[in-house]
Order: structure tokens, then sequence, then C-alpha cells
């Protein structure tokens, strides 16, 4: 089974790292062991109600000094449409998606910056301020 390893950030500020097999965007339900889980534990159910987003990384460390850049690489050709989120708590993605619709509970963004450590988000729009295509 594949298991994505993802940091799942609560709309109060919390987060939780750990990996995931069973996540689905027409899912409200899906489960994680916590990374720090100790072994043998059983994973933890979420609902995706007090959600923000679901980062799924490369890496649990990540670089916190990094910054992601919120540009195209002008030589490549970007896949989905560009998109910029704003997030209540104000932390602003630039990326694209496939998949965004107004009225949807979420969707998928790619971040602009190849370097991120994220590789893909899914964005609950309970948590965005503002969505545009750019």
């Amino acid at each position: 089974m594949l298991q994505n390893k993802i940091v799942v950030r609560y709309m109060d500020g919390q987060l939780l790292k750990g990996v995931t097999s069973d996540f689905f965007p027409n899912k409200d339900i899906f489960h994680v062991m916590p990374a720090d889980a100790p072994q043998g534990s059983k994973p933890m159910e979420l609902s995706t109600k007090n959600l923000k987003a679901i980062f799924f990384v490369k890496g649990y460390e990540g670089n916190p000094d990094y910054k992601d850049k919120k540009e195209f690489d002008s030589g490549k050709a970007p896949v989905g449409r560009k998109i910029k989120v704003i997030f209540k708590d104000g932390e602003l993605m630039v990326g694209t998606t496939n998949g965004y619709q107004p009225g949807r509970p979420g969707f998928f963004v790619v971040p602009a910056d190849p370097n991120s450590n994220i590789e893909r988000c899914y964005v609950l729009s309970a948590a965005t301020q503002e969505v545009a295509f750019i």
C-alpha cells in the first residue's frame, strides 16, 4: 500500500507529521500514523473539518530557512492553471491546479517552486481567504 508522507496543518496552527495511505479528496475522514508513534501503534482517524491543508512532503525536516519562491520558471510551461491561494492566517501559496472549482470542499495545488519540500498540497476551501487564477 502506498504511504504518503504528510504534514497536516490545522486552522488553529497545530500540525501533525505522519503517513497516510487512505486520503481521498471526496472523503471527510482519513487515517494518519504519526511519525513519532511507537512501533505497533494504530493510526489516528482524522476529519478534514478543522484542517487548513494537507501537505504531501518530500521529507519531514525540510529547511526552515528556505522560503518557497512565488514565481514560475519562465523557461517551463506549467502543468495546470496558475493559482494563488491566500489562507485565512495570511499564508500565501502560489502554484498550479487541475481541480479548483468554487464551492468544492478542497483542491490540490502543486507549488510553483520546484525546490519546495512540498510535492503537492490539498487545500481546504474553508481555510482560504482568497483563491484566484493568475
